[in-house]
């Protein structure tokens, strides 16, 4: 399961309708509504949350995983070692901010956040990029 900055993760492009992720993966384990009227829709199989922003027709626009398959740039992350894994990236920009026992790794310019805990990577958001316009970078142009 390839995750790919600014573009989304295995099979899924930011910018993909609720009918198109469907069509992949079938219906939701999970739907609700977020308080800012999202879509979010959980695949407890694939260990997917996805995001469908209500202000932009519902597309596709932010996906967290936590899935064990998930790899970036070709090397595995969950479960791994967050200074090894930032280390061996070419993002060299990283936001840290700490929350207890977990810490969130921010990369603003791919939209990236390894969330660790104890030092290991247990999830991996990605967002869609926003373009110089404040206009979002949609990759799916269906």
């Amino acid at each position: 399961m390839i995750i790919n900055p600014k573009n989304g993760v295995d099979q899924l492009l930011f910018g993909m309708k609720q009918n198109h992720v469907e069509a992949i993966y079938g219906k939701p384990s999970k739907q609700f509504k977020d308080d800012d009227d999202n879509v979010i829709y959980l695949y407890n199989d694939k260990k997917f949350r996805l995001t469908f922003y209500e202000d932009e027709a519902f597309r596709l626009g932010y996906i967290i995983t936590s899935n064990m398959e998930a790899t970036l740039l070709g090397k595995a992350v969950i479960g791994k070692n967050v200074a090894e894994i930032k280390n061996d990236l070419p993002f060299k920009t990283w936001e840290v901010e700490d929350f207890d026992s977990t810490e969130n790794h921010f990369n603003e310019s791919n939209w990236l956040i390894l969330q660790s805990e104890y030092g290991a990577i247990i999830r991996v958001e990605v967002g869609a990029i926003i373009k110089d316009t404040d206009e979002f970078d949609w990759k799916f142009k269906g």
